[in-house]
């Protein structure tokens, strides 16, 4: 399994934000992660990624303990938070060239990841210009670039189409759909049309807990569109 979840808890005082939460995702599967706002989903995934601590249960990526073999495990995860965080006075070039080299990219392994990557995230005429200066469908281009860049196993995207206009989301759909080809996704957000658009499988999460795990067409064997099976189950 690419990514394994086992009673994964995370409480905030008397507050739990992920209560005994438990899945599987397979290697190759796009999945989509709902649920609603504070069901636990930026939660999950950042301790998924090694940003926070679970306060009981394991986490795994690749078959590595994220609490018991963090470097491994990050190394086989590219993240893009909700709030995509981009130093914006860098060049996109200079600020790729960045990231691979804290993945440990150097010499020509560096230089044909960066052109891949400019290449795969259309980035290829903007790559001179500072983040600063780019609109946010480009920045999010910028945010998968640095997710990719050192070719993990696993995607984690958190929201990544947030604030984008119609014709920038058809754009980076198609980009996560095209990096996830030979990937395992998870990807959070609130569009329906995006999940039926890219997902074969969505986990739904409500107030920390698992109310749903299974493919689109049994979520909507009922002839019920995922929005209402959503508003069903979350309610």
């Amino acid at each position: 399994m690419s990514i394994v979840v086992s009673n994964l808890t995370k409480t905030y005082g008397t507050q739990k934000a992920i209560d005994s939460l438990t899945f599987e995702v397979r290697p190759g599967e796009i999945v989509g992660f709902l649920g609603p706002n504070g069901a636990g989903k930026s939660t999950t995934m950042k301790i998924l990624t090694g940003y926070l601590s679970a306060t009981d249960g394991q986490a795994q990526l690749m078959q590595h303990n994220v609490a018991t073999a963090p470097m491994q495990a990050r190394r086989a995860v590219g993240y893009l938070p909700e709030h995509n965080p981009l130093y914006l006075d860098m060049y996109v070039k200079e600020f790729l060239l960045f990231i691979g080299k804290l993945y440990g990219l150097k010499g020509n392994a560096l230089s044909q990841r960066l052109q891949q990557m400019l290449d795969l995230c259309g980035l290829t005429l903007e790559q001179h210009k500072k983040i600063g200066q780019l609109s946010k469908g480009y920045r999010q281009r910028v945010g998968l670039a640095q997710a990719l860049i050192h070719d993990p196993a696993v995607l984690i995207l958190d929201e990544p189409t947030t604030g984008l206009d119609p014709n920038q989301l058809t754009e980076i759909r198609a980009l996560i759909k095209t990096a996830g080809s030979n990937k395992t996704v998870l990807f959070s957000t609130h569009i329906m049309q995006e999940v039926e658009a890219l997902c074969d499988r969505v986990i739904i999460l409500n107030r920390g807990r698992l109310v749903a795990d299974s493919s689109l067409s049994d979520l909507r064997r009922e002839g019920e569109s995922l929005e209402e099976v959503f508003r069903k189950l979350t309610a």
